[in-house]
This record gives C-alpha cells, sequence and structure tokens, in this order.
C-alpha cells in the first residue's frame, strides 16, 4: 500500500484495520436489534452491499485517507453479518450441537483469512500483481455472497393478521435488558475481548513481524501466517466437539484454551529458531481464539435470554472486538516508540490471563450462588 499512498507510520497503518474494526464493533448491537425486528436478510443484503462498495473505494484509494473511508465501510457493512449468522444457528441448531455448528461456521473465517493471507503475499509479494486488484476480488467474491443470502435464507413466512391483532393486544413478554449483563454474561464479554485482542493484534501484525524482525521473505510470509488460520480449523472442530458431548465442562475446557493460548503467543516471541516460532504459530491457531469461540459461543447461548438471540449476540460481539479497535493501533504505537512488536505479544497474552481468570471467578461465584 505505501508504494501507492507514500510512507506511513506503523500506527497510521494500523489504523487501517482498526477503523474497520470500529465500525464493524459500533454496527453490532443495532445490526442484532435490526435481525430480530426485521429479519436476517433484511439485514445482510444491504450490509454485504456497502461492503462491496468499501472494498473497491480501498481498491480505487490513492491516499490514506480515502482508505481509512473504505475500510470504516466496510466494517459498518460486514458488522451486520454476526448477530444475523449466529441467530440462525442458535434459533436452528439444537443445544447438544451448538459447539460443533459453530465451529463449522467459523471455520469458514479461518479458511478466508488463510487464503487471503497465502494469496496476497502469493500474488502481490512473489507474482508482482498490484494489491488493488486483491480488493476487486474480494468485491466479487462480496457479490457472490449477496446473491446466496437472497436466495438460501428464508424470509419470515406470512402469518394470519388476525393473530398478529391478537398477539399485539396481549401483554408481550420481554427479555430484561439486565439478563444481559449477568454476572456470567459480563464474565463471557471481558473473556471474548481478552481473546479478539491477541487474535487481531496477530492478524494484523504478524506478517509485518515475521518479516521484518524475524527475516521472512516473499509467500513464506503469509504461509506461516497462514498456519494460525489452518491450523484452528482442526482445533476448532475437536475442542467443540468435544465441549457438545461434555457439556457440563464448557467452562473447564474455556479456560484451559485461553491460557493455552497465551503460553503460545509468548512462545512465538521467545523462540530461538524459526522451527519453534512456527510450532508456536500453530499451537496458537489450534488452542487460540478460533478454537475458544464456538464453545463460547454455545455458551452465552445457554446463559442469554432466550427472547433476542440476536441482541444477545450483538452484545457479545460488541465488547469482544471492541478489543479489535484497540489492538492494531495500539501495536502500531508500541512499534514505533521501541522498534518491535514484541510488547505487543506480551501485552495480548497478559490480557488473555486476566480475561481467563475473570470468567473463572465469576462462574465460581455462580456456582456457589446457585
Amino acid at each position: 500500500m505505501q508504494q501507492t499512498i507514500g510512507q506511513h507510520s506503523d500506527a497510521e497503518m494500523g489504523l487501517i484495520a482498526s477503523f474497520y474494526f470500529f465500525a464493524y464493533t459500533g454496527m453490532q448491537i443495532p445490526a442484532g436489534i435490526l435481525v430480530d425486528k426485521f429479519g436476517k436478510k433484511v439485514v445482510l443484503i444491504p450490509g454485504f452491499s456497502l461492503f462491496a462498495i468499501a472494498a473497491i473505494i480501498i481498491g480505487t484509494a490513492q491516499n490514506l485517507p480515502m482508505i481509512y473511508l473504505g475500510s470504516l465501510l466496510a466494517g459498518l457493512g460486514c458488522g451486520s453479518y454476526y448477530g444475523s449468522a449466529y441467530s440462525l444457528s442458535s434459533e436452528n441448531i439444537p443445544p447438544e450441537k451448538r459447539g460443533l455448528s459453530t465451529a463449522i461456521i467459523n471455520s469458514g473465517s479461518a479458511l478466508g483469512m488463510g487464503i487471503g493471507l497465502i494469496a496476497s503475499s502469493l500474488l502481490v509479494k512473489s507474482v508482482g500483481m498490484n494489491w488493488q486488484i486483491m480488493l476487486f476480488i474480494i468485491a466479487g467474491l462480496i457479490v457472490v455472497m449477496i446473491f446466496v443470502f437472497a436466495s438460501v435464507i428464508k424470509s419470515s413466512p406470512k402469518v394470519d393478521r388476525t393473530a398478529v391483532a391478537k398477539e399485539k393486544a396481549a401483554p408481550k413478554e420481554k427479555a430484561p435488558i439486565k439478563n444481559l449483563f449477568t454476572g456470567r454474561m459480563i464474565a463471557s464479554y471481558i473473556l471474548y475481548f481478552a481473546t479478539c485482542y491477541g487474535y487481531y493484534m496477530v492478524v494484523t501484525w504478524l506478517p509485518s513481524f515475521l518479516q521484518q524482525e524475524r527475516g521472512f521473505q516473499g509467500v513464506a510470509i503469509g504461509f506461516s501466517s497462514a498456519l494460525v488460520a489452518f491450523s484452528a480449523i482442526p482445533g476448532a472442530l475437536f475442542f467443540s466437539r468435544m465441549s457438545d458431548k461434555f457439556r457440563t465442562k464448557k467452562v473447564i475446557f474455556i479456560i484451559s484454551l485461553t491460557v493455552a493460548a497465551a503460553l503460545m503467543l509468548m512462545l512465538t516471541v521467545l523462540a530461538p529458531t524459526s522451527g519453534i516460532l512456527l510450532v508456536g504459530l500453530i499451537l496458537y491457531g489450534l488452542l487460540g481464539k478460533l478454537a475458544v469461540e464456538p464453545i463460547l459461543i454455545s455458551y452465552v447461548a445457554d446463559s442469554a435470554p432466550k427472547k433476542g438471540y440476536g441482541t444477545s449476540f450483538g452484545v457479545f460481539n460488541f465488547f469482544g472486538m471492541s478489543s479489535s479497535v484497540i489492538a492494531p493501533f495500539l501495536t502500531g504505537v508500541i512499534s514505533d516508540s521501541t522498534g518491535s512488536k514484541v510488547m505487543g505479544f506480551y501485552i495480548s497474552a497478559i490480557i488473555l490471563i486476566i480475561g481467563a481468570a475473570v470468567f473463572l471467578i465469576a462462574n465460581i461465584r455462580s456456582k456457589k450462588i446457585a
């Protein structure tokens, strides 16, 4: 990008991701409410249409402010996805299979990230293709998904108007807002914040860290970074299946995986050789966010108010994804001031440990009260 728009600091470049995640995070609660009120299709199609337009804006940008604008619009558009996806899965999949189903859904994210990292480093770094073409490819894929949403997602079925009138006249049962902020739910939000912080720090800055501080070159950067995504798929499927099988042990699975992920982040920067570093990345992918997330979403689905799943997951993702606004920019600032991104990895590991501790304490207290 800097060959097109000129040289900028790491903090300024990190803001590209932070603008995206700022808008994405801000959309979570409104999108969740809109999903509950109007349905998934009505929210997803306009959102992804905006996402496609944003990709084109970034692809044609000639300066950093235009990239910031495109990134902001992309976050607004993509923010329509989360509440819709997990509202659909929570409504249509039985509780005993929620963990595995969520892992399968998340595997699409891991696969897409892995392919994107490899394709970008291969086509841009090695082949010499203009980076803007990658954005046009993304826009095309998004348009395809808009047609998929339009054809596959069912609209709300038509109902008898008389029945609707009676239902409106009858007193409605509403899920109290306070149910979204019980001790267990707040602990889930904090843990998801910690999990997302480490993950999006890695997604944003790992390629740069490997190139500038570990001497990786060309397509090796993309392949090494993609190890996190590809190793996450078997990890997510295995641990989510185990959590479905041992449903009373979800808390143990979540805490164990979170602590293990923190240790793997530390191993990545402490590794004396490239081989050990790659082992750390593989294990972080296997045990990190994409392994924890399906179990945590299943846990939240069990704990959240049964009315208004879209709102519940919107609040959950809002708190988690707020970390993704901070992590890219803060790590860039640290890199500018210290000349290294190592401290960014340490901070991510510490935040993960704190999140695991809060989650454990909240569940112990909840058990005592029960």
